[in-house]
Parts: C-alpha cells; structure tokens; sequence
C-alpha cells in the first residue's frame, strides 16, 4: 500500500469549544472543513495542561512522567539519550520528507547552542535565533524579518512574559500587517515551500504548527469585527469567591509563581464591568478565527497543488485555556476540563468513508497521535507507547493527565494525576512538594450533571463505588504504562510487549 502523505496542523492553546463545529458562534471555516471530511474526537485531552511538557508528550508518544519532561521548564539537551525516537524522525526513517513550519517546544538547545531538527528536512520557526526554540539549520524569523519581529515584541511588550499578563487577556487591535506577526511568518514559510515542492518520490509529512489563539490577543481589527460583543454570553457564576480546597488551590500554597500569575491576573480583570470581560472571550474568538485564516490558506495550497490526495490530515491544539472560570481563572495549569481538553481531528483519504463527518466520542489523547500516524505510514508502532490508534478499532476505558506545576517552582510540587471517562473524572493530588509525605486526597466530578465542575463529589458515601472504580482504572493504566516504557530491557527485546 502506498503511504500517504501527512498534514499535522496544531494551534496553541485553543480550547476543545473554541470550533465552528463545537460552537457555532466561533467561525473557523477551514478547521470546520477538516472535520466535515474526517472525524472529530470530541473527548480528547492532553497529557499534561501546558505547552512544554504537551508538545514533548504529544511528540515522543509518551506520557510526561516518561519523558521527564513534566513542566514548562523541562526539557531533553542529550539527543543521545532520548526516551523514545520523536515522530518527524520516525517518520523520515520510513521515507518522508519531513517539513516543519512553526512552534514544536521542544527546548532542545542550550543559549548559543543548537538544538537538534529530530528529523525535520525542512525547518522555520518564528522566534529568534538566541531563543531556546532554535533548531539546526532552521530559519528564524529575526533572521529573514528582524524589523517585523522587532515591531510584534513592541506591540505586546505590555503583555508582560508569555502574553498571559491581564493585559495580554484584555488585549487590543492589532497595527501590525498580518505577515509581521509570528504565525504571519510561519505562514509564510510554509506557503513558500509549497509552492515550491515538487514530489521527489517520497511522502510528505508537513507540519505547520502556529502559537495562537495562546493570549497575547492583540489581533488584526477585520477579523475582530468580525464578532458582536451582543452575541457573547457571559460566564456563568460559580458558587464561591475563592478556589475551594482542589489541587490547583493547593498547587497555589506552594508555588509562588502559580499563586502570583493567577492573582496578579485578577487584580487587573476584577473590576472589569461585564462588557469587557465578553470582549475578552470575544477576542480569543476572534483571535481562533486568525489561526483559522492561516490555515485556510494552507489548505487551500494543498488542495491546489493536489496534494491533498492519498492524505492524512490531523488537527489538534496543545491544551486549553480556562478563559475567565472558576472566580476569573486565564491560561491553562490545572486539571479541570476547560484547560486539559483539546480539539482533535483526523481527516483525509486514509479515513474510512462511513466514518467521515461523524463524531467519536470514546476517550482519546494526544498521545494516541503517534500510533495513528505511524499505523497510517506503514510503520511497526513502538509496543512501549500508552497510546493507540485513533482509526482502529481499540479503546482507552479513560483518559489520563497529570500535573506539576508550572514550572517556576523549586522544589516540584507533588504532582496531581487525572482519569476521565465519558462522564466521571477522578483527580488524585497531594499537599506541598515532590519531597513532603502527605497523604493522598482527591476531586470527583460527574461531567454530566456538573460540567462546570464546581461540585466535588470525592467523599460523597453515594459515589463511593465510583470513586473506588475510576482509582483502581487509573491505577491499572499508570502501572502498566508506566512498567513498559521508556525503557524495557529483556533478552527477548520488545516482544514481550507485542501481542
């Protein structure tokens, strides 16, 4: 069978409601195509809620605690000694031509040194040279648009580290044209190469990969405008003032970081008066539709060209956001739904007909992402990998997350680990650090009657049974995840882990 060619397109820190396809008041035409042609995975979550750990995870098919990547300050500089072979590379093994356009987190290099391309033919990337996103032989954008990078810092120089300040999340028209901002350049990049490819007998791997809707939302006025601040609704009220007692409240005990990022944000969104705090939404909205025009424009290419025959597209986000709930929360770093589910389709060729259009409502993650491609390419799949194929037939009983703070930290917060199933989610967290023996305490929340998750039913004697069901699942899935991977040494290889 001839393999196909693969199209990975992801956005950053896009919430699993933030489709034209889930929600009809957001407009992502492109994105909504993909899922009309393919299948959306309305279940999917992330393996860890933030971009590092996410994307290593997502990359090496392997859960965070396998990696060792388990923050945003986390990162793997031996490329000697890697936990798993990273996807772009395995599939230049099998034969593609791998081209990457845009953000992979990775962090793989030190200042003034250069980080690996893990297989990558083709790179760009819109950051600059010294930062620790840059790859051998990558083109940066302050390397081709010094000005065009200069004048975005400028823009958002207000937004304080990471954009994620209140004023990143109040956000602003944009005066840049659009190729000045960094996904205008990763777009760009990725535009030229298609239209300069020309099959050389390989299958293609293409992965464009762009940093927003991830706040800061300073976007261009036309696709603002494109929204009625009348048609947003308000966020509803949860029934407390502060965080009660959940792993995110105790994660803010000890971590000055978390604690300072979330209330330094409410300081500043507070005593914003309804109306502003809609603009908001209506600006991460809009700042979706932006991505979305990016992606139009790629996929349009492809179309084009035909290279979308006997093509695998994937679409998928890195986690969440928590857009202003639980008592204004913004960003990500925490277990609840908001912030640790993703969108997630799969589209093409490859695709069984009947299956096309429809919605899969089984428990998916990121790391499923790996065996899927691989299963497409032809590839023999890693049997050391929790993941499965998202196109075959086999199921997850849950989905699994976990958490250890944002990074900051030092020492690590102890982690907190989640099990979700279609309606139930089990959270299991401990006080204090990595380094404190504190007893184990837990969240339970039934996403059916209590969405929002605002009603924590852990010690609730009439959830007892569930409650006792969903820690021996999750306890069962980790144990044996965990025994397989990343390392396995026997005489016999990795047979012992094949069927």
């Amino acid at each position: 069978m001839q393999q196909p060619n693969i199209v990975m397109i992801m956005t950053d820190q896009q919430r699993f409601d933030a489709l034209g396809c889930v929600n009809p008041r957001v407009i992502t035409p492109a994105i909504d195509s993909l899922a009309r042609e393919g299948i959306l995975f309305d279940q999917a979550i992330c393996q860890c809620p933030m971009c590092v750990p996410s994307r290593n995870s997502l990359m090496f098919g392997l859960y965070p605690s396998q990696t060792g990547v388990r923050t945003n300050a986390g990162a793997l500089l031996d490329e000697t000694r890697l936990p798993a072979v990273p996807l772009p590379q395995l599939l230049h093994d099998a034969g593609y031509f791998c081209a990457g356009f845009g953000k992979t987190h990775w962090n793989n290099c030190r200042k003034g040194e250069m980080g690996s391309r893990r297989g990558f033919d083709v790179r760009a990337e819109g950051q600059p040279r010294g930062s620790v996103l840059w790859e051998e032989g990558a083109v940066m954008m302050d390397e081709e648009d010094p000005e065009g990078l200069a004048a975005y810092y400028d823009e958002t120089r207000e937004f304080g580290s990471g954009e994620e300040n209140a004023l990143g999340y109040i956000g602003k028209p944009s005066t840049l044209p659009r190729e000045h901002h960094r996904d205008g350049f990763i777009w760009r990049k990725c535009m030229e190469f298609l239209d300069a490819y020309r099959p050389d007998g390989r299958p293609l791997f293409l992965y464009f990969s762009l940093i927003k809707p991830h706040a800061g939302f300073n976007i261009p006025p036309e696709f603002e405008a494109m929204y009625d601040l009348s048609d947003i609704p308000d966020l509803p009220a949860p029934p407390w003032a502060e965080e009660p007692d959940t792993h995110i409240a105790a994660a803010m005990r000890v971590s000055e970081s978390l604690h300072r990022a979330h209330y330094g944000r409410r300081t500043g969104l507070d005593g914003l008066p309804s109306e502003e705090k809609r603009r908001i939404t209506l600006r991460y909205w809009a700042n979706c539709t932006f991505m979305d025009w990016f992606i139009g424009g790629v996929l349009d290419k492809i179309r084009e060209k035909g290279l979308d025959r006997n093509t695998l597209f994937l679409f998928a986000s890195d986690h969440g956001d928590m857009m202003g709930e639980r008592d204004n929360r913004y960003s990500k770093y925490c277990l609840f739904d908001s912030s640790v589910r993703v969108p997630l389709i799969v589209a093409g060729d490859p695709v069984d007909p009947a299956r096309r259009g429809t919605r899969d409502s089984r428990p998916a993650m990121l790391t499923d992402i790996v065996p899927t491609l691989c299963a497409a390419a032809g590839i023999k799949p890693d049997p050391r990998l929790p993941g499965l194929s998202l196109l075959g037939e086999a199921a997850h009983r849950g989905a699994f997350c976990e958490f250890h703070g944002g990074g900051g930290e030092c020492p690590q917060i102890a982690p907190a680990w989640m099990w979700r199933n279609g309606r139930w989610k089990l959270i299991l967290f401990r006080d204090g650090t990595i380094l404190d023996d504190t007893p184990l305490r837990g969240e339970l929340y039934d996403l059916e009657a209590d969405p929002m998750e605002w009603q924590n039913r852990f010690d609730d004697l009439s959830c007892a049974d569930t409650r006792q069901r969903l820690m021996l699942e999750l306890i069962a899935h980790a144990s044996t995840a965990f025994a397989k991977a990343p390392a396995f040494g026997d005489y016999r290889g990795l047979d012992k882990l094949r069927r």
